[in-house]
């Protein structure tokens, strides 16, 4: 009987994280910034690493020949700080993602939330001479950000790159390859433009084998892959009030 309340439990927590996850990009799409075109480009970006699947994950994007973006979790660089050179090296971007990633932490104030991406932008800095500017919040910005912070940001020569495309590999890295494939075909009120989230935790082990069968979906849709840049206009949810 315990064992049978455990299972029902596991599935009611799971069931509460996917529909908050569709919850809240249902309440908080907003259209992205105007574009200088219509070009057809999906950018493929990864949140969370460097993990220890990160060099497969780049091995395989240099087999499809694609570059992607990176949002890098300050305090998971330490003892892969060969991965991350090996990331910047290889033509992709990289992007902040806080420096703890601790939801409970980042998100106590503006300033605490700034600070963690500043301090790592430094880390990042410290070993390969660069300091991104493009940023992701853990979760995504919805119901986190508003006029004031926003202007903070800015303030700090930051950008924000939501998503409005996602593999759901971070709610449930276990999914099948060919159910990671079919929800990065989905994106919501989008065309041209498609942010494409997807994850790279030491057990997003599917999502490094669905990737070359993305590229090749989107490829032959007519899309250039592309890494996002601080060039890149601004993705982000509605503010909140």
């Amino acid at each position: 009987m315990s064992n049978m309340f455990k299972l029902k439990k596991d599935l009611y927590i799971l069931f509460i994280a996917v529909s908050f996850s569709i919850f809240s990009y249902s309440t908080c799409y907003a259209e992205p910034s105007s574009q200088d075109s219509n070009e057809k480009i999906v950018y493929l970006t990864f949140d969370d690493g460097p993990s220890v699947i990160t060099n497969s994950l780049l091995d395989t994007l240099k087999k499809c020949n694609v570059k992607a973006t990176f949002f890098i979790v300050g305090k998971e660089v330490d003892g892969r700080e060969d991965v991350l050179k090996r990331i910047y090296d290889e033509g992709h971007s990289i992007g902040l993602h806080t420096y703890s990633h601790d939801f409970k932490k980042i998100y106590k104030s503006d300033d605490i939330f700034i600070n963690e991406m500043l301090l790592d932008q430094k880390k990042i800095f410290d070993i390969i001479g660069y300091s991104p500017k493009i940023i992701r919040f853990p979760g995504g910005s919805c119901k986190h950000l508003n006029k004031n912070s926003l202007e903070k940001i800015h303030k700090n020569n930051l950008k924000i790159y939501d998503w409005n495309s996602s593999l759901e590999d971070g709610v449930n890295p276990n999914l099948s390859v060919d159910a990671l494939i079919k929800n990065a075909t989905k994106c919501r009120s989008c065309d041209s433009k498609i942010i494409l989230l997807m994850h790279c935790n030491s057990n997003n082990t599917n999502t490094i084998k669905a990737l070359p069968r993305i590229v090749e979906y989107y490829r032959s849709s007519g899309y250039k892959i592309k890494p996002l840049t601080d060039s890149t206009p601004e993705y982000y949810y509605k503010l909140r009030k």
